[in-house]
């Protein structure tokens, strides 16, 4: 009965491949993405050996520069679930493969929240291969409340395209919803 529904489903798919410049402008966005979180990731790391320290003030009370390393997800969840976390990605990103190559985006911000979903996954994807399953970290914004340091958890360049891209997309469904479907009894 679930093979009969998807099969009559596929039936009325018909999709259509974007065009050039929305792949080449898709592409770009991705490899622009990825350099700048590789790069950067490798940078401030190198930086802080050798100056020989793990943190380093970049603003005084506000911002630090972190040698940190998550074997987590977002704030730290699944910890140390290498192989599972490397397993999501890869659906994640297959997955927004197939929607940005069957056509199915028409609002140019839902094209640049997909591309920079992209572009985050493999970034962090790449650490968790290539890095033992650990994603390096290394921007550190934090307050100071009544004498104590209140620290929001080190993310990298790679998160902070993800959370623009979630942005992205609850603006697109915010001003881009779809009219809502009558019944023509």
């Amino acid at each position: 009965m679930l093979l009969r529904a998807i099969s009559n489903a596929l039936k009325h798919f018909k999709p259509a491949l974007p065009a050039k410049g929305a792949i080449f402008a898709f592409i770009i966005i991705v490899a622009v993405g990825v350099s700048a979180d590789l790069w950067s990731k490798q940078a401030s790391f190198a930086y802080l050996d050798n100056i020989g320290l793990f943190q380093t003030p970049v603003i005084e009370g506000f911002f630090n520069l972190v040698k940190a390393e998550n074997t987590g997800a977002a704030w730290s969840s699944f910890q140390g679930q290498k192989f599972f976390l490397i397993g999501v990605s890869f659906v994640a990103l297959t997955l927004i493969v197939l929607v940005f190559f069957t056509g199915q985006i028409v609002h140019r911000i839902t094209f640049i929240a997909v591309s920079l979903f992209a572009a985050g996954i493999i970034g962090n994807l790449y650490d968790r291969i290539f890095n033992d399953g650990k994603v390096r970290d290394f921007l550190d914004f934090y307050i100071s409340l009544n004498g104590r340091e209140q620290h929001w958890p080190a993310f990298n360049i790679a998160d902070s395209m993800l959370c623009v891209a979630v942005a992205l997309m609850v603006i697109s469904n915010l001003f881009h919803a779809s009219p809502k479907k009558t019944d023509d009894k």
